[in-house]
């Protein structure tokens, strides 16, 4: 596959502005309300007021069933039924309410459950203060969380239900996508590889299943190497997946011996484009000759989808508020002049993966 870098002919999206009066003020007023159309959706969830419609979908439920049914006031109930038919969750006809297709989703699609409950225990609170982390360029609604400098440093340690509506969105995007890509990654038999920022192991335990011949070994900061430490051992991969202290942010890396791959997958989003540009530098002192790293990310102009898009820009303002103050998630084009800038190339790339990922495979220019 040396040189292939596959065609692309990704939709277009942003460009036009095809609604009408009508449409356009519609939809700035749902933006008006959606911090108060989330919570009562999430509630109508979370309550059991979905599930009880869904129960009924054919016969449908009036409010006092409904009523009966949850443990909320008459009052709680019709407010959130009442708000669930303007979001367009449950609909209402003959006296009686209906789950909606919207509903379903909301309340069965795991995609949207993770996507929920991330924006609620992690995002919520903290997007208060975006405003300030955008004018000192620090992630100031961290300390929603907890008091670090960033939320790599606390993500082994965040308080429930944090903890696992962080690892849950992080592995429902990643956990679909690792499998499609070994025979990508093992198609010049790498006899070693680097996982950088492996986080709990997932990619690693990925290679452990599809290789079982090759070494792995998860580069990190110390915390998640602990917490990765304690999950692999659980697996019972810890005898096979190795782990090596480094903070990627600082100079002359010391990495134990060279790979023949090296892995950043979902990481490079956590970084400004400058820091980007000194890890990739560094990760080549990491490379053995004829090697590869390879980067696996969500780029918001490479989705089949425009509400992927939507969703991916979104995101972003998890890192400014949250993770960071200064990183997102990319444009293509900006990963690649950070790939340029630290001298590689890509020679190949791979879009629709999984969700929403896009593979490249980078050497030396």
């Amino acid at each position: 596959m040396e040189g292939n870098i596959e065609a692309k002919s990704m939709p277009v999206f942003f460009e036009n502005d095809n609604k009408s009066a009508l449409e356009a003020i519609t939809e700035a007023q749902r933006i008006a309300f959606a911090p108060v159309v989330f919570q009562a959706v999430r509630l109508l969830r979370d309550k059991g007021i979905l599930q009880y419609l869904l129960d009924r979908r054919e016969e449908g439920a009036t409010e006092s069933e409904v009523v009966s049914a949850v443990n909320l006031s008459a009052y709680g109930v019709k407010v959130l039924l009442e708000s669930g038919l303007g979001a367009g969750v449950c609909l209402l006809r003959d006296g009686k309410f209906y789950l909606s297709k919207v509903g379903v989703f909301i309340l069965n699609d795991k995609m949207t459950r993770v996507n929920m409950d991330f924006s609620q225990d992690i995002c919520y609170k903290a997007m208060w203060h975006l405003e300030e982390a955008i004018e000192k360029g620090t992630p100031a609604g961290l300390k929603e969380l907890g008091p670090w400098e960033t939320i790599y440093q606390g993500l082994s340690i965040l308080p429930e239900p944090a903890f696992s509506s962080w690892f849950n969105f992080d592995h429902f995007y990643s956990d679909q996508v690792f499998t499609k890509i070994m025979p990508i990654i093992f198609s010049e038999s790498p006899q070693k590889i680097f996982d950088i920022g492996g986080n709990t192991g997932k990619f690693s335990i990925a290679c452990c299943d599809y290789n079982k011949e090759v070494t792995i070994t998860i580069c990190d900061l110390a915390v998640q190497l602990d917490h990765a430490q304690d999950y692999l051992t659980k697996l019972g991969y810890a005898d096979r997946i190795k782990r090596h202290q480094i903070n990627v942010l600082h100079d002359n890396l010391q990495f134990p011996g060279k790979a023949d791959v090296i892995m950043m997958s979902q990481f490079l989003d956590c970084f400004s484009k400058e820091e980007i540009v000194h890890i990739l530098k560094e990760a080549k002192n990491g490379l053995a000759p004829g090697g590869s790293i390879f980067i696996l990310e969500t780029y918001w102009d490479r989705q089949k989808f425009e509400i992927s898009a939507f969703c991916l820009q979104q995101t972003s303002l998890y890192f400014t508020a949250i993770a960071n103050g200064n990183s997102k998630m990319y444009h293509s084009d900006e990963m690649k002049e950070c790939i340029d800038k630290a001298g590689l190339k890509v020679d190949l790339e791979m879009d629709n993966l999984g969700i929403s990922h896009t593979l490249f495979r980078c050497r030396l220019a």
